[in-house]
């Protein structure tokens, strides 16, 4: 027999997947998106960790460093981020976003938002107050260990 957090894992692991399948479709069939979705990861990380050099968002999005490197080329080009050479170290650079990236990151956010407010809007309110309930208990547990949830509870 499972035990209780084991089957509230099952349970994650079989609709996480599912609602990131439909984001991503969605970014993809979306003309006016002018990112990708791993284009977006890395202006989302950038965002959330100022300063980061290109083997820290290589490593978060599971790209080689040609292929990161690559990818930050053609972001640097649009506009979307900055390299920055280290105070510290000159042989270290820096990314950051830009407006325009934030903007784009933004626009993307919104979209997505859009997009799931119109599938949730099937349900009824218990259980959209139960989905929110549930995603205050859960991201606690899972923003880069921050909180964890027994301090959350307090």
């Amino acid at each position: 027999m499972l035990s209780r957090p084991s089957e509230c894992a099952r349970a994650v692991l079989d609709v996480a997947p599912l609602i990131m399948r439909t984001l991503v479709g969605e970014i993809r069939r979306r003309r006016d998106m002018e990112l990708s979705v791993p284009q977006l990861r890395s202006l989302a990380f950038l965002r959330d960790h100022e300063g980061a050099c290109l083997s820290d968002v290589a490593e978060h999005l599971g790209l080689t460093l040609p292929s990161m490197s690559k990818m930050i080329d053609g972001l640097v080009a649009r506009a979307f981020v900055l390299r920055h050479t280290h105070p510290t170290d000159r042989r270290r650079v820096t990314l950051a976003l830009t407006e325009g990236g934030r903007g784009a990151l933004h626009v993307a956010h919104e979209a997505a938002q859009a997009f799931l407010a119109t599938r949730l809007a099937a349900l009824r309110e218990p259980e959209l107050t139960a989905i929110e309930e549930a995603m205050g208990i859960l991201k606690p547990l899972f923003d880069g260990g921050r909180e964890t949830h027994e301090q959350a509870s307090r």
